[in-house]
């Protein structure tokens, strides 16, 4: 993750289901479903006045850290969780088995 945006928060907002952070007064956020321990990240949206600066990958990471630190499993259904998972394959080790071979 780029220094930047290191030290800022992520925010689980229940009310709306999504995962976001505040970059310049704009807000990047990935939409969830949660049963119990099982969440599903659905679709990762970060507005273009801040694309291209990785805003959403910054986002991805935090949330990731902390589904992991809270213990969830997790279906990654958005295509850019999918690919970044893809990517880095050691979050695997938080991935729903039936999505692991998928990988």
């Amino acid at each position: 993750m780029k220094p930047e945006f290191e030290n800022i928060p992520l925010i689980k907002n229940d009310a709306q289901s999504r995962f976001q952070i505040t970059v310049d007064g704009y807000t990047a956020f990935i939409l969830f479903q949660e049963r119990d321990k099982d969440i599903s990240l659905i679709h990762t949206e970060s507005p273009e006045e801040i694309g291209g600066r990785g805003v959403a990958t910054a986002l991805i990471e935090k949330t990731l850290i902390y589904l992991e630190q809270h213990n969830y499993i997790l279906a990654p259904l958005c295509p850019l969780v999918y690919a970044y998972i893809k990517r880095h394959p050691e979050w695997k080790r938080i991935v729903r088995e039936d999505f692991k071979d998928k990988f």
